[in-house]
């Protein structure tokens, strides 16, 4: 009776001890939350439920496995696997809690500022924080599940006796990797590009949606993504749009004949974008910038808060600029002129094409 007794009050204790714990952290931590509306780390932080549990249930296991007295020949393997399981929840949990402990502190801070293109630095700088603590703590774990075993602390003083050749050789083979590494915590605390920037690369327009340490990945205006090594924004020249403000001024072109009615242009100019709402108000205007034998160049400039808007713009005039054209001056929309070869009057020959007269002799 005593060996079935054993077993049951440890397993069953230990479960039970876990689940009040577990619900009076949990009970603790909603409490504080709607307190403190403010402060979204209460919140954040019952995600972290599931490891707590795995951890303490683990804990408790492992630390009272021998008084249960169960499978005494593998009590070694078992205490070795629960081991295991305790490191990789331990450090589930301190993922979590990074990673709550960050996404309130930008929380907080966008919030607390208004200015996007800071809070698009510090979202892009939070995310690589995280990835980083998250390969930290990976690599901390997987070193301490492989020191439970005796042949790894047997083989853990060769290994750092031959750290600093392997170390050597690793650089070599993984030099393109070890360089996207520090090109991504360059890109991150260096504030070249965010998470959210405009950007021309390749001939190729779009929006950065995603900053790892290793590769970017840019959002196309037709929804495609373009997976690039981030080792590129540091070794070769890019357009960013969104540096130093969102803000942008575009241009429309049109190519009319010579008699186009410029200032009527102007005022349809302005007409349009009154009625168009991307166009943020801050500037405008129509000139004449080039001329051919056959055509004029006229600009519109056109002003908006963004990208996007810019777009917006310039293809709203360029349309109902056109469409107006069209419909009142279809004369000033460019044509190619012909004229049919009249003949001289008296239908004599032009003098450059006049037959030379022959030559008279004496005689």
């Amino acid at each position: 009776m005593e060996n079935v007794l054993r077993p049951l009050i440890v397993i069953g204790g230990s479960v039970v001890l876990t689940v009040v714990v577990g619900w009076l952290v949990d009970f603790a931590l909603r409490r504080a939350d709607e307190r403190r509306h403010d402060t979204p780390l209460w919140g954040l932080l019952r995600r972290c439920r599931v490891p707590l549990h795995i951890v303490l249930c683990t804990a408790l296991l492992r630390g009272f496995y021998g008084q249960a007295q169960l499978a005494k020949d593998h009590s070694a393997a078992i205490g070795r696997i629960l081991s295991l399981v305790l490191i990789g929840s331990a450090a589930w949990l301190v993922v979590r809690i990074a990673t709550a402990i960050v996404e309130s502190s930008y929380a907080r801070y966008a919030t607390v500022h208004r200015d996007p293109a800071r809070v698009r630095r510090v979202r892009t700088q939070v995310t690589l924080i995280q990835r980083v603590l998250s390969a930290i703590v990976g690599v901390v774990a997987a070193a301490a599940m492989l020191l439970t075993f005796p042949a790894m602390q047997a083989a853990g003083t060769s290994l750092l006796a031959s750290a600093g050749i392997l170390g050597i050789v690793a650089g070599v083979a993984a030099q393109s990797t070890l360089g996207n590494l520090f090109a991504g915590l360059q890109i991150a605390f260096g504030d070249m590009v965010r998470i959210g920037d405009t950007v021309v690369v390749d001939g190729e327009w779009g929006t950065v949606e995603e900053i790892t340490l290793t590769f970017l990945a840019v959002r196309t205006w037709d929804e495609r993504r373009i997976t690039m090594p981030v080792s590129y924004f540091t070794s070769k020249p890019f357009e960013n749009w969104s540096r130093g403000g969102a803000q942008m001024t575009g241009t429309v072109f049109f190519h009319l004949d010579h008699s186009a009615p410029v200032h009527q242009m102007r005022d349809k100019l302005r007409d349009i974008l009154r009625d168009c709402a991307a166009w943020d108000g801050r500037d405008w205007g129509l000139a004449v910038t080039d001329t051919t034998p056959s055509t004029m160049q006229v600009r519109a400039l056109v002003t908006a808060k963004d990208a996007d808007d810019i777009w917006t713009v310039r293809v709203t005039v360029r349309e109902q600029m056109v469409q107006w054209l069209t419909e009142k001056h279809p004369y000033a929309l460019p044509k190619v002129t012909t004229a049919s070869a009249e003949p001289a009057p008296n239908g004599h020959r032009p003098l450059h094409l006049a037959p030379k007269a022959p030559r008279t002799g004496r005689g």
